[in-house]
């Protein structure tokens, strides 16, 4: 779960009630101009009869989602197992129950995503430093995988080479390979972006560089692996740091020391490098202490654009067999069908992930990796907004596809399948509107706003955010990179204008600190754990809220003559005007 230029060519009112959003006037700087003359309008054009269709998205009904996604007969939820049988059967009685249309065109309510599942057995991994042999143990020194589709992968006596950041950026003048060849090589690197110090004041970031404080794609541990294997390198090692990583090194074993999934493809993914891994930040200083370095130091030395790799008095030796199994998992997608002869062959997306961790058979205990938060609690806000939008009056307009995806947890491979082979054209798909975790805490004053400023779905968010009352605030937590960890962001990638939003942090009612203290105790606690269940002090009406904003924004994108754009500066938009044959979204009808 769960801004830049990429080089990969992207290179309050407390005593609101919760349907006020649909009883008072919306501004809109558009004209509904096919809307029915004899509906009654508000005085900004949005429906009145809508709020009705708003009044069904409620708690009850969520949690019953929730408990039913999340319970152990699911078994977490996991890609490949009975878990997935269950969750698909489920969503797909939901649609069905709800009447909505099979989303495929081949008349199912699936997608099925080709993808491979990989485990490590028994994988072995250490470094040689003048005639002296560091160890590691598997998963509390590193995890490792391999993607590449073969029964053994091996690394023997290689060169290692710190890579500072691995990060290539153009567009800031930044390359911390500087033309050494690392091919065959092991490379070693530091997660999220360079962290570049504000000449005026080195007590904070430059927020010329890589947007200071907040991560962009480049922090990414998938963009490091990515330009790994552009760089030709026979194994990519990022050094955990739970700070600039965003979770404790407990979330990556837990992930990493399972099976694992990719989606197949014709050459099995031998263009990758044959070894993909994590180390400890205690291993990772041991090992460049044996080699003359200090970590600190090459630390230091990386946020500079003088920075040149480094290579170490070390060589590297990994081998992973892999245990592989081809299966076909399941996007699941229906289908409300616009009711404008003119704008319903285009696409306003709702997704949120249904999959989950599976199940742990090594671990003590409870086994059984839940995921009622994360993503159970994204499935059923989307179910109840699908029940709200089948019941607005006028009806949408343009078609509404609510899609549940398959293995977000594994790497956002779903959206990923979908956004590269779409059931619908991407030109003609105007929005995506991405549910990952719901507020259980309450309601709150604000909502926050996921990524940048970056198109004009954030607009229209502040302006149906507003008619509850609610500011619309920047994400606290920007450093985390939340905007390249969920769904949405594989269709930004391909152009499509994608919304992301996180619960507010101003709980009515609570003090201050509330906020951080419970996301702080989540992320400690439960995320990615055996013990992301359903809670006794949940208080999903701040989520009712914001399924309920959530669902008034696509309603008004499906009902609008204008298609969502890409602001100027959005590293999407080139993508999207591309898609668009070169004239941006504009007045599409």
């Amino acid at each position: 779960m769960k801004k830049r230029t990429l080089s990969l060519s992207l290179a309050a009112a407390a005593a609101l009630a919760a349907a006020a959003i649909a009883c008072q006037p919306v501004p809109t700087t558009n004209t509904n101009s096919n809307t029915n003359a004899a509906s009654p309008q508000t005085a900004a054009g949005l429906p009145a009869e809508l709020k009705p269709a708003l009044d069904t998205i409620n708690a009850d009904d969520i949690m019953r989602h929730i408990k039913t996604l999340s319970s152990d007969e699911f078994e977490g939820r996991g890609p490949g197992t009975p878990g997935e049988e269950l969750s698909v059967k489920y969503i797909t009685e939901q649609y069905q129950k709800l009447g909505l249309k099979p989303g495929n065109p081949d008349g199912t309510y699936v997608q099925k995503v080709p993808l491979v599942g990989f485990t490590a057995q028994d994988p072995t991994a250490s470094f040689s430093v003048g005639g002296k042999k560091i160890d590691l143990k598997f998963p509390t020194d590193y995890v490792a995988v391999s993607r590449r589709f073969v029964p053994e992968s091996k690394v023997e006596n290689s060169d290692v080479v710190f890579v500072g950041y691995g990060v290539v950026a153009p567009e800031y003048g930044w390359d911390d390979y500087k033309g050494v060849d690392v091919k065959g090589k092991t490379i070693i690197m530091l997660i999220n972006d360079p962290a570049v110090p504000d000449a005026a004041d080195p007590n904070k970031l430059d927020d010329k560089m890589f947007k200071g404080k907040a991560m962009t794609y480049y922090g990414r541990w998938t963009y490091k692996y990515e330009e790994a294997m552009r760089k030709g390198a026979a194994a990519a090692v990022i050094v955990h740091e739970t700070g600039p990583a965003g979770y404790p090194y407990e979330v990556v074993s837990g992930s990493w020391s399972r099976e694992n999934f990719d989606i197949q493809t014709p050459n099995k993914n031998m263009d990758r490098p044959a070894v993909e891994a994590w180390i400890t930040l205690d291993r990772a200083k041991e090992l460049l202490t044996a080699s003359g370095q200090d970590f600190d130091a090459l630390k230091k030395q990386a946020v500079t654009k003088d920075f040149r790799p480094v290579t170490l008095t070390a060589k590297a030796n990994f081998r992973i067999n892999n245990a592989l199994r081809e299966i076909n998992s399941k996007n699941v997608v229906a289908k409300l069908e616009g009711s404008d002869a003119a704008l319903k062959d285009q696409y306003v997306v709702y997704s949120a992930h249904w999959d989950h961790l599976g199940r742990d058979p090594k671990l003590q205990g409870d086994q059984i990796y839940n995921g009622a938060i994360d993503n159970a609690s994204g499935v059923g806000e989307m179910l109840e907004i699908a029940e709200a939008l089948t019941k607005a009056q006028p009806a949408p307009k343009r078609s509404i596809l609510f899609l549940a995806v398959t293995a977000e947890e594994k790497g956002l491979l779903g959206a990923k399948y979908y956004a590269t082979n779409p059931l619908y054209p991407l030109n003609k798909t105007v929005a995506n509107i991405n549910m990952d975790g719901l507020n259980q805490w309450g309601k709150t004053s604000n909502v926050v706003m996921v990524g940048d400023d970056n198109s004009s779905l954030i607009d229209l968010l502040r302006e149906v955010a507003g008619m509850q009352g609610r500011a619309v605030d920047p994400d606290p937590e920007t450093e985390k990179g939340f905007y390249y960890r969920s769904d949405h962001f594989e269709f930004a990638k391909e152009g499509v204008p994608a919304l992301y939003t996180g619960e507010g942090t101003k709980y009515i009612g609570k003090d201050e600190g509330y906020s951080k203290q419970k996301r702080d105790q989540y992320t400690e606690n439960d995320y990615h754990k055996p013990t992301d269940e359903i809670k006794p002090d949940w208080d999903l009406s701040g989520g009712v809220e914001d399924a309920q904003m959530l669902t008034v924004i696509g309603y008004r994108v499906a009902q609008n003559d204008k298609m969502p754009e890409w602001k100027a500066g959005s590293e999407f938009k080139a993508k999207r005007d591309a898609t668009m044959g070169g004239v941006g979204s504009g007045d599409h009808r």
